[in-house]
C-alpha cells in the first residue's frame, strides 16, 4: 500500500542575528523548491513538510536545533547553515545519528564528511578566478579584510597562496573584525587601506557588517576604478542591504548571478518574484538552497526513502539543470560541479557578468591543482 504520510525535512535558517538577511534568501530558495515539489504531486504522492527552527545566527543553536530535529521530530535530512562555524557545529550531530546535512553555501574548502552535501562553490570555483582576474587587471598587491571566524581566515590563506605566485604579489594588510563590529571600526580599517594603497581589497566580511565596509570605502573617497573590492560572498542581497550605489564597480566571483540570461533562470526568478515579491533579489545563497532541495526531491523519488543509506547513493553523481546551468554532485567528495563566473556590481543592484566558464567546473575543495594564471582557472571573457 502506498504511504500518504508527509515527509519531513529540517530547515535551519536564521530569522534573527548577524546573518539573518542572507539566511532569509536561503530560506526563500528552499521554500520555493519545496512548494514546487508539492505542486507537482509531492514525493510519490506524499507532501513534503518543512520542520523549521530559528538558530539566531548562533552556531550552538544550530547544533542544539539539529539534534532536536533528529531526536524529537524524526527528521533524516536537514537543509541549512550559512557560516562555516554553523556547519561545523552541526557536523558531529549528523555524524553521530547518521543523518544527512545539505549545506547550501559556498565555503573555504578543505573538509569532507559522508554526512554532508557541500552545495555551494569550492575555492577553485570562485577564489581562483577572482585572484586571476584582479591580479591581471589591477595588480597583486592586496589588502585583506574579513570577519573573525573560520571562513575568512581560510579564504585569505587560499588567496594569499595564489597571489604570492605572482612576482609582484604582496599582502599589505590583513584585518579581522567581529561579526557585530560597528561602522567606526570599519572606518578605521579603511583609513589604513587608504594609507597603504593596495591594488585591490579582498573582502571576506560577512553578514550585516558588509554594508559598513562598502559605505566606509565610499565615504573615504576611494574609487573602484582604481582600487576595487573583490569578494566571494557580496551578492545581490548585500547590494540591496547597503544601497546599490555603494557596491557599484566592485567585483564578486560566484557560480550564480540573478542577471544570468538563460531560460531556466528566467523561470526561477519569475517564480521567486511571484512568491516573495520583486523587491527582494535572488542570489547565490538562494539558488544553492533552491537546486539542492530539488535534487533531494529527485533522489527521494528514485528511492522512496530519505534514509541516508538509500538517499545518498542517489545524490552522488546526480545532475540537475539549475538556474546557473547544468550542475552535478561529485560522487567522490560530495561537492558540486558548478559554473564559475565573475561579475561587476551595477548601480541597479545587479551584476554585469564579465567572465564565465562554458561548462560546470569540477570541484577541487583541497586546491590540489590550482595556480595563478593556469588553464584550470581561466574563464571565457564576455566583457571588461
Amino acid at each position: 500500500m502506498t504511504s500518504t504520510t508527509p515527509v519531513k525535512i529540517g530547515f535551519l535558517f536564521s530569522k534573527s542575528g548577524v546573518t539573518a538577511e542572507m539566511e532569509r534568501s536561503q530560506w526563500q530558495g528552499a521554500t520555493l523548491a519545496l512548494e514546487e515539489i508539492n505542486q507537482q504531486g509531492g514525493l510519490d504522492g506524499r507532501e513534503l513538510v518543512a520542520i523549521e527552527g530559528d538558530p539566531r545566527s548562533d552556531p550552538m543553536q544550530f547544533r542544539l536545533l539539529a539534534e532536536q530535529l533528529i531526536r524529537a521530530e524524526g527528521v533524516n535530512v536537514i537543509v541549512g547553515g550559512y557560516t562555516s562555524s554553523t556547519r561545523k557545529a552541526m557536523l558531529p550531530v549528523v555524524e553521530k545519528y547518521n543523518k544527512l546535512l545539505i549545506y547550501p553555501q559556498q565555503y573555504e574548502g578543505f573538509e569532507f564528511s559522508e554526512n554532508i552535501i557541500y552545495g555551494g562553490a569550492a575555492p577553485n570555483q570562485n577564489g581562483a578566478q577572482l585572484a586571476d582576474f584582479m591580479s591581471n587587471k589591477y595588480g597583486a598587491r592586496v589588502y585583506m579584510i574579513g570577519s573573525s571566524y573560520i571562513y575568512p581566515y581560510e579564504c585569505n590563506r587560499n588567496m594569499r597562496e595564489l597571489l604570492l605566485q605572482n612576482p609582484d604579489g604582496v599582502v599589505l594588510g590583513e584585518r579581522y573584525l567581529d561579526l557585530d563590529a560597528n561602522e567606526g571600526q570599519f572606518r578605521e580599517v579603511v583609513d589604513d587601506i587608504k594609507q597603504k594603497q593596495p591594488d585591490f581589497i579582498f573582502s571576506t566580511v560577512i553578514g550585516r557588517t558588509i554594508p559598513y565596509l562598502y559605505r566606509a570605502y565610499a565615504d573615504a573617497g576611494l574609487d573602484p576604478e582604481h582600487m576595487p573590492i573583490g569578494s566571494l560572498n557580496t551578492s545581490e542581497v548585500e547590494l540591496y542591504m547597503m544601497g546599490p550605489q555603494y557596491g557599484a564597480g566592485h567585483y564578486t566571483a560566484s557560480p550564480y548571478f540573478q542577471s544570468i540570461d538563460a531560460p531556466e533562470n528566467h523561470r526561477a526568478v519569475q517564480s521567486h518574484r511571484n512568491r516573495f515579491g520583486a523587491e527582494y533579489p535572488t542570489n547565490m545563497n538562494w539558488e544553492a538552497a533552491y537546486y539542492l532541495v530539488h535534487m533531494y526531491g529527485n533522489a527521494f523519488r528514485n528511492t522512496g526513502s530519505d534514509e541516508i543509506g538509500a538517499l545518498l547513493p542517489r545524490l552522488k553523481g546526480a545532475e540537475i539543470l539549475a538556474p546557473q546551468g547544468r550542475i552535478r554532485i561529485d560522487p567522490a567528495n560530495h561537492h558540486m560541479a558548478l559554473h564559475a563566473r565573475l561579475g561587476r556590481a551595477t548601480a541597479e543592484g545587479q551584476f554585469l557578468i564579465l567572465r564565465e566558464s562554458g561548462l560546470a567546473l569540477p570541484p577541487d575543495p583541497y586546491m590540489t591543482s590550482q595556480r595563478l594564471g593556469g588553464r584550470s582557472i581561466k574563464l571565457a571573457v564576455l566583457g571588461e
